[in-house]
C-alpha cells in the first residue's frame, strides 16, 4: 500500500481558503496585481500568470468566483448577503500607498523605539504614531500578533471621527427592521499625534485614552437617550480597567451609571428597550421577592437601557490587551478601504440588495494584510476569538471575524471607509495643512449564528478634524447629556 502523499501545510492553508503567504512575504509593489494563477514568481520557473482582476475594470454578480482568492473565506461563505444582483464592483487600485500625514510619520519615527509589550501583553512606552512600524515585526516574533492588534487601536484617526449616523438592525428572520438615527464621536485624548504642542494629549482631559458619546434622535421610544464613554489610560495596561460610562434615559430624566460597567469597544445603550417592554413592574429583593414593593417599569426600563448593545459601534475600538494574539500570516485581500458611493445622511436612499448588508456595489482595492487571531480573556463577550484583517500600511480593519470555540461563526464585519484626501470639500488641518485620514463610514455585520440577521451602520457625514471649543466643551462633560431634554 503505497503511503498517502506529502501536501506541504502551505497548500492545505490554500485549500482551506486561510493565508497563504508567509509571515515574512515581501510586501507587494504598488500597482501590482495578483495573477489568476498566483502572484507571479512565487515558484522557481514559473512564467509570468494573467492578471486577475486590475483597476478601472466593474465587476457584476456572475464575476464574483474570479474573486474567490481575494476574499476571505468566512465572507466567501456567505457572500449572498454581502454582494447582490445587480451589482457593480469598481475595482481600484492594488497595493496603493496612501499619504500619510507629516506629523503621524514624524511621531512614529521618532518614538517607534519607545513602545514594548509587556508578557501579558499590555502597551508600555507609547507616545504617538504607529506603536510597531510593519517593517519592524518580525515574521517569528511570537508577540507579532500582538503588536499588529496594537497598531490597529492606534492607527491614523487624527482627532477621531463624528457625524450622525443611521443604524438599520434586523433582529431575525422573523423579526421587523429597525431602523435608528441620531449622532455619535470618538474624542482620542490621548497619544495624537497632531497635539504635539500639548504633550500629545488634549488639554483638560488627563489621564484619558478617549472619550465616545452620542444621543439618538429617532425612533421615539429611543429619542433622547444619550451616553458619554470614558476610556482611561489605565487601560493599556490592566485590560479588566472599566470604563466611566454615563447614560440619560428619557424614561427617568437623569442621568445614571450604565449597566454594563466593562466593554471591549465603544459603548452603545440598548436601544431595543421598547420592544423588551412588558408592561407592569419587576420585583427586587432575595429570590426575586420585596417586601417592600418593587421597581416601577420607568426604572426597569431605564436599567434596561443603559445595558450594552454590541451594535453599532463597538468595532471602531478594541482592548488589545483583553486578548491573547497570534499572527496567521499575511495576505492579499480585497476589500472597500476607499468606498466613492455614499449612503446616509447622504444619501439615505442607497440600495443594500435585499439582505441589506450587501455592499459589493462600491470600489474594492486589493490590499496586502495581516491575519491575527486573538483569543479573548473576557468570556462574556459572546464570542471566543476575534480574526481581523489588518491593513498593512495603514493598519485599517479590512474584515473582522469572531468564533465561538470549535469554529462557530458568530459574527463576520466588513468595514467601509473613506479617505478623506480625496474629498475637495473636506476640512483642513489648522495651518491649511490637508487632513489625511480614514473615516468609518459605514460597517455591515452578517450574525451567521442567529438564523442569518445581520446590521449596517451608516455614517457617510463623519469628519475626523479636531473639534471646536464650544464642541470640546459639550463631548467633555456629562453635563450636556442633559441639554435639550
Amino acid at each position: 500500500m503505497r503511503p498517502a502523499p506529502f501536501i506541504p501545510a502551505v497548500r492545505i492553508l490554500a485549500i482551506l481558503g486561510l493565508c497563504v503567504a508567509s509571515a515574512g512575504a515581501e510586501v507587494p509593489d504598488e500597482g501590482d496585481c495578483p495573477g489568476s494563477g498566483g502572484r507571479s514568481g512565487e515558484s522557481a520557473g514559473e512564467d509570468a500568470t494573467p492578471t486577475l482582476i486590475r483597476e478601472g475594470i466593474a465587476l457584476e454578480y456572475s464575476d464574483l468566483p474570479a474573486l474567490r482568492k481575494l476574499i476571505p473565506a468566512e465572507v466567501w461563505s456567505h457572500r449572498s448577503a454581502f454582494f447582490s444582483a445587480g451589482m457593480l464592483m469598481q475595482i481600484g487600485p492594488c497595493h496603493r500607498r496612501y499619504p500619510v500625514p507629516r506629523h503621524f510619520s514624524a511621531a512614529t519615527q521618532r518614538y517607534a523605539d519607545r513602545a514594548e509589550l509587556d508578557a501579558d501583553g499590555n502597551l508600555r512606552g507609547y507616545v504617538a504614531g504607529t506603536p510597531f512600524p510593519p517593517e519592524s515585526i518580525a515574521a517569528d516574533d511570537p508577540q507579532a500578533g500582538t503588536k499588529w492588534a496594537w497598531n490597529l487601536e492606534y492607527r491614523n484617526r487624527e482627532a477621531g471621527p463624528r457625524g450622525r449616523f443611521r443604524i438599520t438592525d434586523m433582529p431575525s428572520r422573523t423579526g421587523g427592521i429597525q431602523v435608528y438615527t441620531g449622532e455619535f464621536f470618538q474624542l482620542r485624548t490621548s497619544h495624537r499625534a497632531d497635539l504635539v504642542d500639548s504633550a500629545f494629549a488634549q488639554p483638560g482631559s488627563e489621564g484619558m485614552l478617549w472619550i465616545s458619546g452620542g444621543r439618538f434622535d429617532t425612533p421615539s421610544d429611543a429619542r433622547h437617550l444619550a451616553w458619554r464613554q470614558l476610556r482611561s489610560l489605565e487601560a493599556d495596561r490592566r485590560y479588566s480597567d472599566p470604563d466611566d460610562t454615563f447614560v440619560y434615559t428619557p424614561a427617568m430624566r437623569k442621568v445614571r451609571r450604565a449597566a454594563t460597567a466593562w466593554v471591549d469597544g465603544l459603548y452603545t445603550p440598548s436601544y431595543r428597550v421598547g420592544d423588551t417592554a412588558s408592561g407592569g413592574s419587576i420585583a427586587t429583593g432575595s429570590g426575586g421577592y420585596a417586601p417592600t414593593g418593587a421597581v416601577s417599569l420607568s426604572s426597569a426600563l431605564s436599567h434596561a437601557a443603559t445595558e450594552h448593545l454590541a451594535v453599532g459601534f463597538n468595532d471602531l475600538s478594541i482592548r488589545p490587551n483583553a486578548y491573547r494574539w497570534r499572527l496567521r500570516g499575511m495576505r492579499e485581500v480585497l476589500a472597500p478601504i476607499n468606498g466613492i458611493r455614499a449612503g446616509y445622511p447622504e444619501n439615505p436612499i442607497r440600495n443594500y440588495g435585499t439582505s441589506g448588508l450587501a455592499v459589493g456595489s462600491d470600489r474594492w482595492e486589493v490590499r496586502y494584510a495581516a491575519v491575527i487571531e486573538g483569543r479573548t480573556l473576557n468570556r462574556e463577550q459572546g464570542f471566543d476569538s476575534l480574526i481581523a484583517y489588518v491593513d498593512h500600511q495603514t493598519q485599517l480593519p479590512l474584515y473582522l471575524i469572531t468564533r465561538r470555540s470549535g469554529g462557530l461563526i458568530v459574527d463576520i464585519g466588513i468595514p467601509v471607509h473613506r479617505f478623506s484626501g480625496e474629498a475637495v470639500d473636506y476640512p483642513h488641518r489648522p495651518g491649511a495643512d490637508r487632513t489625511l485620514v480614514f473615516d468609518p463610514v459605514a460597517a455591515v455585520y452578517y450574525r451567521a449564528a442567529n438564523g442569518g440577521s445581520g446590521w449596517r451602520r451608516e455614517s457617510y457625514d463623519l469628519k475626523s478634524t479636531a473639534p471646536s471649543r464650544s464642541e470640546l466643551r459639550e463631548m467633555t462633560t456629562t453635563d450636556t447629556l442633559l441639554r435639550g431634554n
